[in-house]
């Protein structure tokens, strides 16, 4: 039990500055105007950092684009005297978060920038900006600002660690490699599983709010922030059902085409694997996976992709070693927990 208020406990400042003068940059919210600069930047950065996975402009315009963000009081820009975007800050907190607030903090500072204080003054402002975030939900409980940073970045994990944030969470990507046998389709005693389709969405949504209820750090998805992204692929997406039509399981997928000469391989995603906790342990998701793999190969992809918390309490990162998953690199959480 908390003893103060969360917007006690966040420690909000009274008013946030902007970076100061002497970085020369001026800075101003963003807008979705400046999508192509935002992505020219978030280019520059992720192929300075040797990023594994690459954001596309369609996932920047969806970022920018969703209807409860606030741009005006959640973003900054900094720009040079020439106009260029030279570095950038959001700060994201979902609607649907009930046990833990979660403050989620993205930036980045042009690689030519850099080792100027840049980036410990953009930490700074999305800190001081999660704490007001924190403060102003008018909920309670444990409040987190969360960074996702590649486990190979090091220069990053200092830049977080020096400004009070510890490694909380691991997650491994692991992949699948399709030209090997995939396992037989899984017969199924009361369940059918059904190519995705609009109709049945907002179902999948309540299974995935049941299916994630047990796991760490995840929150409850409301209709206005359960939006499939740019690169979903409806085609690769698969949904269980019993006899009855209700959902007890689900497997969504996405197509980044964007990161394949990253990685020099094709693959199909899962982003979101679920089972609804009373058909577990009935092979609902191997099921799924099956299926889903079953359409990567089929569409020529080389692997299939995941991605998976190192701790969690299904035991899936076990089934999909199982399955043949291998780890192939891995991102850690850094967080303030208030």
């Amino acid at each position: 039990m908390n003893p103060e208020p969360l917007a006690v406990r966040a420690d909000p400042p009274a008013q946030l500055e902007v970076p100061p003068a002497h970085l020369e940059l001026s800075w101003r919210p963003l807008q979705l105007g400046d999508v192509d600069a935002l992505h020219a930047l978030v280019v520059a950065v992720e192929e300075a950092d040797g990023a594994p996975v690459r954001t596309s402009r369609e996932e920047l315009v969806e970022t920018l684009s969703e209807p409860w963000r606030d741009l005006l009081r959640d973003s900054l820009g900094g720009w040079d005297a020439d106009g260029v975007l030279r570095a950038y800050a959001l700060v994201t907190v979902r609607p649907g978060d009930e046990h833990t607030i979660r403050a989620f903090l993205t930036g980045g500072v042009d690689p030519a920038w850099r080792g100027r204080g840049i980036g410990r003054a953009v930490l700074a402002w999305m800190e001081g900006r999660g704490r007001q975030k924190l403060a102003e939900s008018g909920k309670d409980g444990p409040g987190r600002l969360a960074v996702y940073v590649d486990e190979n970045a090091r220069d990053h994990r200092r830049l977080y660690a020096a400004a009070g944030f510890s490694p909380i969470r691991w997650y491994t990507q692991m992949r699948r490699d399709l030209s090997r046998p995939l396992p037989d389709a899984v017969p199924l005693e009361g369940v059918r599983v059904v190519p995705w389709a609009p109709e049945l969405d907002d179902a999948v949504r309540l299974a995935h709010n049941e299916a994630f209820a047990d796991h760490w750090g995840s929150e409850p998805r409301t209709p206005e922030d359960w939006r499939h992204g740019p690169h979903f692929a409806p085609s690769w997406s698969f949904v269980a059902l019993d006899d009855a039509g209700e959902v007890v399981g689900y497997t969504l997928s996405g197509r980044y085409d964007q990161d394949w000469p990253v990685l020099g391989y094709t693959f199909g995603y899962t982003d979101l694997l679920g089972v609804r906790p009373a058909w577990r342990g009935r092979r609902v998701a191997v099921a799924l996976l099956v299926r889903a793999m079953t359409a990567f190969r089929d569409d020529g992809m080389a692997y299939a992709m995941l991605g998976v918390d190192t701790a969690n309490p299904s035991g899936a990162h076990g089934l999909y070693e199982r399955l043949g998953y291998e780890s192939v690199h891995g991102e850690v959480m850094y967080s303030v927990e208030i």
